[in-house]
């Protein structure tokens, strides 16, 4: 049986946080090391530190609440403003061909944290899947997430500053 190095898996593994990792993320005064990739007035993006796909995000509510009908509209509006503007930084320095984006409420929905509501936004790429979910049930990922954060905060800086 072949093996797949992947030790960045093994901090979560051996201690998957208590609390709320949007929370704690958000006290840090690094950014780049918590993955966050912008803070709005209400809501806010951070990288997924296990990505289903290069450049996965999250949006999220600065306010910790649990269900998506308990946001108000100006938060519901810019999770969606940051949303596409997030989409527009990926697409001007990763170049997907497509994106999966959605929420997963409830545990039973596949929800990993079921108190901080958020929706995930994946890049995705013609051909990106490959045999290893198939054989291993594993995904591959193929750049380090600081270097995926620096290209969408690129991207962000190009919205911004337009030349």
């Amino acid at each position: 049986m072949e093996k797949l190095w992947a030790p960045w898996r093994v901090e979560y593994i051996r201690n998957p946080g208590s609390g709320c990792f949007f929370c704690d993320g958000l006290k840090k005064k690094d950014h780049q090391k918590a993955l966050i990739i912008e803070i709005g007035k209400q809501v806010f993006t951070i990288m997924n530190r296990y990505p289903y796909n290069n450049g996965h995000i999250m949006v999220a509510p600065v306010r910790h609440v649990g269900l998506l009908e308990h946001l108000d509209d100006s938060e519901i509006l810019e999770i969606n403003r940051l949303l596409i503007r997030t989409m527009n930084a990926i697409d001007h320095t990763m170049k997907p061909q497509g994106y999966n984006i959605g929420i997963n409420q409830g545990k039973v929905a596949g929800a990993g944290v079921v108190d901080h509501v958020h929706v995930h936004l994946v890049p995705r790429w013609q051909g990106d899947t490959n045999f290893m979910p198939i054989l291993s049930n594993t995904k591959v990922v193929s750049e380090a997430l600081v270097e995926t954060y620096k290209k969408i905060r690129q991207g962000l800086e190009r919205l911004d500053n337009p030349r």
